[in-house]
């Protein structure tokens, strides 16, 4: 008798991300073996993640448990897990839009919606903030389609462009455009007093601009000091508390270490990217770094990037105040690896802000297809755990 059971999967790049894109029905029910199950598909506790498919990576271990959806209005439910690397843990408390790319193209190859050419809108519901995002995916021959001539930085090559608008993208997560009722604060952090504005678009983030840390906001992975990174953090942890994620800042990094987001921003510079290539301050509107899983994202989320467009766009804000002409609809952003483009509109009235488009381009690329091999014993557990 075999000692592991097979769970069926793909890897798929999505965006500037990779991850590991399971239907829900092929992993237990219970949350608690479904997650077991989980870490040991990556690698388990190890922070290389060698006995697993996760690439020892914030960004290369990810999760997209896919269905088909009950709901009117939704074709899909698509619930994130960004997969701990080292941590044992699965965080559910927020979403990838890079990721997001790709489960259109994994809901029509599977079957999950009709294929219609020569693009297919699949109606996308992500689970981790009740939101609707709609993907439009190039079709071919009844499969989604990952070449084409659309390139994003962080990314070698080419392929097929994804548009993603994400609806009613404004308090996504807490229900409020501004959670903490104002566009900019002061926040009393362990490291001190930080000017800061939080946001909700598409995603909860935390905005501060770069001189508060001593930095230029053209910094690399590799340059920001242990302090610097112990001090994002703190910032991170005491807004978790503040908008109610936790009860105490302490527990943030081991309760919800992706959500919300950190992200320096300063004026449009001119700056090197970690491939030797000049980003040039007159083709971005401002320079931003975000932070995933407490080191700096090597690219932009898409997610972070949606909000900080939108946030740039908004008076009153510190990202408006870095922003160069703010109100163009696209806001282009620049990044580590490059640059990063979004489409932001939005009808403010004096009273109230909605956004029509918060929408962006991506790629995607199912890289291969097959199973995951898991110990049998996990499985025994859940088995039980019902007889019980």
């Amino acid at each position: 008798m075999r000692d592991y059971e097979k769970i069926r999967s793909a890897i798929i790049r999505g965006g500037t991300s990779k991850g590991v894109f399971i239907l829900k029905n092929d992993l237990p029910s219970n949350p608690m073996t479904r997650d077991k199950v989980i870490l040991s598909i990556y690698g388990g506790t190890d922070e290389r993640q060698i006995d697993g498919l996760g690439g020892a990576d914030s960004l290369t271990s990810k999760l997209a448990i896919v269905s088909v959806s009950p709901r009117p209005d939704a074709d899909i439910d698509y619930t994130f897990g960004q997969v701990g690397v080292g941590t044992g843990k699965v965080d559910y408390n927020s979403n990838c839009g890079n990721i997001l790319s790709g489960v259109g193209p994994f809901a029509i190859d599977e079957g999950l919606v009709a294929a219609q050419e020569p693009y297919t809108t699949v109606r996308i519901f992500n689970t981790n903030t009740n939101g609707i995002i709609e993907a439009k995916v190039p079709v071919e021959s009844g499969k989604a389609r990952s070449t084409g001539d659309y390139t994003i930085d962080g990314v070698p090559g080419v392929g097929a462009k994804i548009m993603l608008n994400f609806l009613n993208a404004s308090g996504a997560k807490t229900g409020e455009l501004f959670p903490t009722g104002k566009r900019k604060e002061i926040l009393l952090t362990e490291a001190g007093e930080v000017e800061v504005s939080v946001v909700d678009v598409t995603a909860p983030v935390v905005f501060v601009h770069a001189n508060q840390l001593g930095l230029t906001g053209t910094e690399q992975p590799t340059d920001l000091t242990k302090e610097h990174l112990s001090m994002l953090e703190k910032i991170r942890s005491t807004a978790a508390e503040k908008l109610g994620f936790v009860s105490d800042a302490h527990d943030a990094t081991k309760e919800t270490p992706s959500s919300p987001k950190v992200i320096m921003v300063s004026p449009s510079q001119t700056y090197s990217t970690v491939h030797g290539e000049f980003v040039k301050r007159e083709h971005i509107h401002l320079t931003a770094r975000a932070m995933s899983m407490q080191k700096m994202h090597k690219t932009f989320p898409v997610t972070g990037g949606l909000c900080t467009a939108a946030a740039a766009k908004l008076t009153g804000t510190i990202v408006y105040e870095c922003c160069h002409n703010p109100d163009a609809d696209e806001i282009i952003i620049g990044h580590p690896s490059g640059s990063m483009d979004f489409l932001i509109t939005f009808i403010d009235n004096g009273q109230y802000i909605q956004f029509e488009k918060t929408a962006v381009a991506r790629t995607s690329r199912r890289l291969m297809e097959g199973y995951a091999y898991v110990p049998k014993e996990l499985f025994w557990n859940e088995t039980e755990s019902i007889r019980k």
